[in-house]
């Protein structure tokens, strides 16, 4: 069984290209002016044309006023909206109903505590997104490269489809999957030379790596 993949904070043509000839089933983009990865919507518009259809678009954006998420769908052709920011269910599903998109849910797990109220989104989001809880002085919810203990998910059952995220690599990915049971995964530090900058030879590896499951 191989694992579907989400190739996310994308910035140059060669890194979609790249994501999509390998096999990827996800492509994301970051709207967040705090991340390095980060892209104006004029860029993030020419390079979701190289996406095809059958592949899914994510725009990741954290915390989004109404206004925000419409110049977003305005300007840029996506699939998905994923939510990376400290969302409610209550704004989660008044997003959702409001833009009429569907929407995957991240959320910060460290502990079962944190996986128990990852229940309340199950009913308001198409998609759940598990990552690891950001460090303490981090200016960023996600993408630091941070794994947790991915076996509070084994055995798990959800409503909804979910993906592993947090400092997956090629090298950990293989554990990742067998100890948690994921069988959808997010990367994005884990194929850069440097944050922001994604390798296509990194993603390849990836991607071959996940195909391999």
């Amino acid at each position: 069984m191989s694992v579907d993949v989400k190739i996310c904070g994308l910035k140059t043509p060669s890194a979609v290209d790249a994501a999509v000839d390998a096999g990827a089933a996800l492509c994301g983009f970051v709207f967040f002016r705090r991340s390095p990865r980060h892209l104006e919507f004029s860029t993030a518009a020419r390079l979701v044309e190289r996406v095809p259809d059958g592949v899914l678009r994510v725009a990741l954006m954290v915390d989004p006023s109404d206004p925000d998420i419409d110049a977003l769908l305005r300007a840029v052709h996506i699939d998905i909206l994923q939510l990376h920011g400290g969302e409610t269910p209550y704004r989660v599903s008044d997003i959702r109903e409001r833009f009429r998109s569907p929407v995957m849910k991240a959320l910060p797990i460290a502990s079962a505590e944190d996986l128990a109220a990852a229940r309340l989104y199950e009913a308001v989001a198409d998609w759940l997104l598990f990552d690891a809880k950001p460090p303490h002085d981090a200016d960023r919810p996600g993408g630091n490269a941070r794994p947790f203990d991915w076996t509070l998910l084994a055995g798990t059952r959800w409503r909804r489809p979910w993906l592993l995220a947090g400092g997956l690599t090629v090298d950990n990915l293989a554990d990742a999957v067998a100890a948690s049971g994921a069988t959808a995964v997010d990367v994005s530090s884990g194929v850069e030379e440097a944050p922001g900058d994604k390798s296509p030879l990194m993603i390849r590896r990836f991607l071959d790596r996940a195909a391999e499951l």
